[in-house]
C-alpha cells in the first residue's frame, strides 16, 4: 500500500496530513487517485497533477 504525505496546504488539509492510496483509476488518459486519512475520516479524489504538485510518496509496500 502506498502512503503519502501531503507538502502543502491543500483543499481545508493541513500540511504533514499523511494518507493512504484506496484506489487508482484511469479512463481516457486521465488518472484519478482516491486517498484516505490514516485514521480513515477523510476521503478526498484527485488527479494526476494535484498529486504530483500536492504530495509527497512515503512508503511503497
Amino acid at each position: 500500500m502506498k502512503k503519502y504525505k501531503l507538502k502543502k496546504n491543500f483543499k481545508g488539509l493541513k500540511k504533514g496530513t499523511q494518507f493512504y492510496l484506496i484506489a487508482e483509476s484511469e479512463f481516457i488518459g486521465v488518472k484519478d487517485f482516491v486517498l484516505r486519512t490514516e485514521d480513515l475520516a477523510i476521503r478526498i479524489s484527485i488527479n494526476e497533477r494535484e498529486l504530483h504538485n500536492n504530495f509527497i510518496l512515503l512508503k511503497y509496500e
